[in-house]
């Protein structure tokens, strides 16, 4: 295949996906308000505070005021990469697939040079402001603390202890309580979202009881107000399926930027080359 082919090949691919992505982004869908205007100054002050706390050790501090401030300034870095790596990808991919089409017309060939030098430093750029949005949009994905309470794959949080009231909580962690909360990754998941024969089993167990769950973040054991013979005790079943939609549209985002990523690479390097070697077009 001839290498201006590939280079408008690959113009076309971060064109194409990109587009795709304008359409479906977590932020510019306008599915996450408020992400690009965070405190993350007053976050930064009470971490400035907690840290020289006395009372406030290590993991106070890492899962505290540190935790909060990573988390904003990566909510914050996400919205402005989605905005600036879209718009930038979806510039180059038109010019430099404008640019090909001319060249396999046969249309300023005397050009080409130039059109190679700008794919190259085009896809020089396009990969890194791309690179560093997967970097952001991976890290929340799959880190990000929802608040919302981590579940297993039925629905449940929390087990009996023997034959009395206790439950052991699953997903308690004595140092990190935000392992008790579910992330953008698993809210995509079925439990989280409604799912008919989920809702049907939860809400006929009569086991189901959602304000005990928030005990789970400082407690490993709990006592839910729950019937005698409920070896479980469940999250109360939802109708909704939006959560699911924000961990798709995360997902798909990412899987598609890394496909663009590789779309820049391929253009800087056909570029290189049509710099070097015009009449090979």
């Amino acid at each position: 295949m001839a290498k201006g082919l590939i280079f408008f090949c690959c113009a076309c691919c971060i064109l194409l996906l990109t587009i795709i992505n304008l359409s479906i982004g977590p932020i510019i869908s306008g599915k996450l308000p408020g992400w690009g205007t965070p405190n993350c100054a007053q976050k930064k002050d009470q971490y400035d505070i907690d840290k020289d706390d006395p009372t406030c050790d290590d993991d106070c501090l890492k899962y505290g005021a540190k935790w909060e401030l990573n988390e904003c300034k990566r909510q914050k870095g996400m919205h402005d990469m989605e905005y600036t790596s879209f718009i930038f990808d979806i510039t180059i991919g038109f010019v430099c697939g404008l640019l090909g089409l001319l060249h396999l017309f046969d249309l300023k060939k005397d050009f080409v040079s130039n059109t190679g030098l700008i794919g190259l430093g085009c896809g020089v750029v396009g990969f890194v402001l791309t690179f560093v949005y997967i970097i952001f949009n991976g890290l929340i994905y799959t880190t990000y603390d929802t608040t919302i309470a981590k579940i297993d794959g039925d629905g449940a949080y929390a087990e009996r202890i023997g034959e009395g009231p206790t439950f052991k909580c699953f997903y308690y962690d004595e140092k990190n309580f935000h392992k008790a909360h579910a992330t953008i990754s698993d809210i995509g998941k079925k439990q989280y979202n409604y799912d008919k024969d989920l809702y049907k089993t939860i809400t006929a167990s009569g086991c189901s009881d959602s304000g005990s769950a928030d005990q789970c973040e400082l407690s490993e054991t709990i006592t839910p107000l729950v019937g005698g013979d409920c070896k479980f005790v469940y999250i109360a079943p939802t109708t909704d399926i939006g959560r699911k939609d924000i961990s798709d549209r995360f997902l798909t985002t990412l899987i598609l930027s890394l496909f663009v990523c590789l779309a820049n690479i391929g253009l800087s390097i056909f570029g290189f080359l049509l710099f070097r070697t015009p009449g090979d077009f």
